[in-house]
């Protein structure tokens, strides 16, 4: 498919719309409404530290809301009351926080089922609205809906688009995308399919693994294997891999990332010479500006002491997860839910998922005597959360 010129056939069309139906004012105001919290705001005021008795909390500079989520969520709100009668689908989680797609449910908005991998749109018929969320979706998904005559509501988040825009060029001088993500999350699956041919790597090892290949030390059968399900059909590793692009999931890893970046240029530069590097590899700044900034704060916070750390979020969101990978590198005891109702008030617990763990629950886990907390939250978790988590600490610190 030339993607290219679909998105020009759907962004004509009367049928979609990705600018939303209210002016950014009035958008911001109900967000305000429905998920700020005064008590981060005071918080934020008193230098992003609060002392509550025995307990002290440090937020971070920079948590919680970006710009595009905000603009997604306010998008989905709006919908619902630009149709108030039409039958309206969502293709995936509008952001990976449960609170706020819980209140799309109530809101009679129905989300699109998965079973292994496979979306089951055979509900949605001619005439039905369809919001794509923040994440985006596959090309090939658009194309189906756009001809099956369905509203389009496009909250696809514009760092994501920047990222599709990116592999499209890619494509066009014939460059295989090697991107930066995990092959099964929402962006990746519709960041892959605008590329041309493709390869996913989920890390520094991967990339590593990818680079010794292309320096001529692989076997050809295990790359293929290990690569199955994260490359493009027909990959062919011994001629896809002679020109390469970097690009990457928004919400992954800033500084893994960059290293990914500088080892493929240094292994094309091995592998080619310096005159010839332009002909097979590119580079292009695709690392989304709240992720960037979000992680920065995380770093700072960690360079302070403190006894524990507690990361607000989904549990499939990404961003989130790599907020919390900064907390372990230091060695912090840190926690990671995604509700507020995961800690026990009365019982001084709280049930949390480690990293590529299942989820557990801790007792005790807020020791006696003072202590020094610090919160961080996923761009997807509103404030008004974060709120809550801190009145459930402010209440079991009460009770030493």
């Amino acid at each position: 498919m030339d993607t290219q010129a679909f998105k020009q056939t759907l962004h004509k069309s009367d049928r979609y719309n990705r600018r939303g139906f209210g002016s950014a004012n009035k958008r911001a105001q109900a967000l305000a409404e429905a998920y700020q919290s005064g008590l981060i705001g005071s918080i934020r005021d008193n230098g992003n530290e609060l002392e509550h008795g025995r307990l002290k909390v440090k937020i971070a500079e920079a948590f919680g809301f970006c710009w595009g989520v905000e603009r997604a969520v306010a998008m989905a709100y709006e919908t619902r009351k630009h149709y108030p009668n039409e039958k309206i689908w969502i293709t995936n989680e509008i952001i990976h926080n449960p609170s706020v797609n819980d209140q799309l449910r109530k809101m009679d908005v129905l989300f699109i089922t998965e079973e292994k991998g496979i979306k089951d749109f055979s509900g949605v018929k001619d005439g039905d609205v369809v919001i794509l969320p923040a994440f985006g979706a596959t090309v090939q998904d658009m194309k189906m809906l756009h001809d099956r005559g369905c509203h389009i509501i496009d909250t696809t988040c514009p760092w994501v688009s920047k990222v599709w825009h990116t592999v499209e060029k890619h494509k066009k001088h014939t460059f295989t995308s090697i991107i930066h993500g995990k092959y099964k999350h929402e962006e990746t699956l519709a960041t892959s399919s605008f590329a041309g041919t493709y390869l996913v790597v989920f890390d520094l090892d991967e990339a590593n693994y990818v680079a010794e290949y292309i320096l001529g030390n692989g076997n050809r059968e295990e790359f293929l294997k290990r690569f199955a399900k994260a490359s493009s059909a027909g990959f062919d590793p011994d001629k896809d891999l002679k020109r390469i692009g970097v690009a990457n999931q928004t919400t992954m890893l800033k500084s893994e990332t960059e290293e990914i970046g500088k080892l493929f240029e240094k292994t094309m530069l091995k592998q080619y010479g310096p005159a010839e590097l332009n002909e097979h590899f590119l580079a292009f700044n695709t690392i989304c500006d709240a992720t960037e900034e979000r992680q920065g704060a995380m770093f700072s916070l960690v360079d302070e002491p403190l006894d524990l750390m507690v990361v607000i979020g989904g549990y499939n969101s990404s961003n989130t997860t790599h907020l919390q990978e900064i907390a372990v590198s230091r060695g912090i005891r840190s926690f990671h839910i995604d509700t507020p109702e995961r800690i026990g008030e009365e019982t001084n617990t709280i049930t949390h998922m480690p990293l590529e763990g299942e989820l557990i629950t801790e007792k005790e886990f807020l020791p006696s005597g003072n202590i020094k907390v610090g919160i961080t939250s996923g761009a997807s978790t509103p404030d008004r959360v974060v709120e809550h988590v801190i009145h459930k600490l402010m209440k079991i610190s009460e009770k030493d």
